[in-house]
């Protein structure tokens, strides 16, 4: 979007898609779960900056591995505390939960691969022990 478009006071469902590359069916979704509170001018929703930055934050958050609810818990603290230090110590501690989590699939993730690894070796060499007691019989037979 353009800074003039940014500058603007609403903005249609459409026009947010558009700009997050999302759907508006995925718009609707965060609207269901209390995420975003468009106005309404007959069936349209008319979104405001609040909207746009919350929607901002969402999909932020879905990057980094927070789940809807993790962030609409964020969302609730910063609209009963302004001055944001409840916030902030929520998301630190959230923040760490996610850093843990994220060691631990790490860690998984290496054994994983290790054990296929292991396997694979296992089984290019029972591949190798095949081959070799297929062309071995025939080998023999010919020398006879």
């Amino acid at each position: 979007m353009s800074e003039s478009n940014n500058k603007q006071a609403t903005f249609s469902i459409s026009d947010l898609a558009r700009e997050f590359d999302v759907t508006t069916r995925s718009i609707r979704f965060y609207e269901d779960q209390g995420l975003l509170c468009p106005q309404r001018r007959g069936q349209t929703r008319i979104y405001n900056r609040r909207d746009r930055v919350r929607l901002k934050l969402i999909l932020r958050g879905k990057r980094l591995g927070f789940s809807l609810a993790e962030t609409g818990r964020l969302f609730n603290l910063y609209d009963a505390d302004k001055t944001s230090t409840n916030q902030l110590d929520t998301i630190m501690q959230l923040i760490a939960d996610k850093k843990s989590a994220l060691h631990q699939q790490l860690d998984d993730i290496k054994v994983v691969l290790m054990e296929l690894s292991t396997l694979e070796q296992r089984c290019k060499q029972a591949r190798q022990e095949l081959t070799e007691q297929v062309t071995a019989p025939a080998t023999t037979n010919i020398n006879k």
